[in-house]
C-alpha cells in the first residue's frame, strides 16, 4: 500500500525539531518602511473606526462588520491554518473556493505564503528559521516580524518545507496567482482603458497606456479621434520593437491580450 501523502505532511510538521545552528553573527532587522506605513495607517484608522462604530454606525453596519470579522478569520483559521498548513482535515472543492475567497479578505498574504510560513515556524520553532521567532523578543513575536526583513535563515528553511500537496491544489494556485492582480478586463472597461497597469508602469510616457490599440481603451480612441482633426498632437507612443523585448525580457511569458492585427493596429498609431 503506498504512504498517504497527508499522513507524511502530518508527521513531518509534527516531528522533533530538526537541530539547526544558530547564526553566529545576529543578523541585523532590515525594515520594510512600506509595511511600517501601511500598519500604521491601518491602526490609526482602526482608533478612527472605533470612534465611529460608537457614535454613528447604524446597527446593519455593525451586524455586516461582525459577519465579515467572522468570515475572514475563518478564512485564516479553518482555511490557511487547519486546512491548507496542517491538513488536519479534508474538503472538498466548494468549500476550499469559499475558504479561499474569505481567506484573501483577512489580508495575510495568499495560502501558499502563510502555509509555508507557518511550517517553517513548527518545524524550526524558536530559531532563526522561525519567521516570528519568540527568541527576537516580544514585539517582534507579535508583529515586528511583519515589519522586517526575513531572516536569512526564514528564506533557506522555506525552500526546504515540502508544499507540494498545496501546489498540486488548484484553488491554492489560482489563488497564489491572481491574489494581486495587475491586469483587469472590467477595470479597463470601467476605467475608459485604465486598467493595463503592467505596460502603463513599463512605459508611463505612452499616451495610450496600452499596447493593445483601441481594444478595451476608450481613452485611445478619444485622443485619436481629435488627433485626427488636429487638436492633439505629438502623441507619444512606445515601438512595438521594444514592447516585444521588455515582454519577453521581464515578463512571465503570457499574452493572454495578445495578437498581432491589435498591435499592428497600436504600432500604426491610430
Amino acid at each position: 500500500m503506498s504512504p498517504n501523502k497527508d499522513v507524511m505532511i502530518v508527521e513531518d510538521l509534527t516531528a522533533d525539531k530538526p537541530m539547526i545552528p544558530e547564526s553566529k553573527e545576529a543578523v541585523p532587522m532590515r525594515i520594510v518602511w512600506r509595511n511600517v506605513v501601511l500598519f500604521t495607517y491601518l491602526h490609526l484608522a482602526a482608533v478612527y473606526g472605533l470612534y465611529l462604530l460608537i457614535f454613528q454606525a447604524k446597527t446593519l453596519t455593525l451586524v455586516w462588520t461582525y459577519v465579515l470579522y467572522i468570515l475572514s478569520g475563518m478564512g485564516i483559521t479553518a482555511g490557511a491554518h487547519r486546512l491548507w498548513a496542517h491538513r488536519s482535515y479534508k474538503a472538498r472543492l466548494p468549500l476550499r473556493i469559499f475558504l479561499a475567497l474569505v481567506n484573501a479578505m483577512a489580508f495575510q498574504n495568499h495560502i501558499y505564503e502563510w502555509s509555508r510560513d507557518h511550517r517553517v515556524h513548527h518545524k524550526f520553532s524558536e530559531t532563526d528559521a522561525d519567521p516570528h521567532n519568540a527568541k527576537r523578543g516580544f514585539f517582534f513575536a507579535h508583529m515586528g516580524w511583519l515589519l522586517t526583513k526575513k531572516h536569512p535563515d526564514v528564506r533557506s528553511k522555506g525552500k526546504s518545507v515540502d508544499m507540494s500537496d498545496l501546489l498540486a491544489d488548484p484553488v491554492v494556485r489560482i489563488q497564489k496567482k491572481n491574489i494581486n492582480p495587475s491586469e483587469n478586463k472590467m477595470v479597463s472597461v470601467c476605467t475608459l482603458g485604465e486598467g493595463h497597469h503592467n505596460y502603463h508602469h513599463t512605459f508611463p510616457w505612452d499616451y495610450s497606456a496600452s499596447e493593445w490599440g483601441w481594444r478595451i481603451n476608450m481613452t485611445s480612441m478619444f485622443i485619436d479621434a481629435w488627433a485626427k482633426m488636429g487638436l492633439a498632437y505629438d502623441l507619444k507612443h512606445v515601438p512595438k520593437e521594444i514592447v516585444v523585448k521588455r515582454r519577453e525580457h521581464n515578463g512571465d511569458g503570457s499574452t493572454p491580450w495578445y495578437d498581432e492585427t491589435s498591435c499592428e493596429q497600436y504600432t500604426k498609431g491610430l
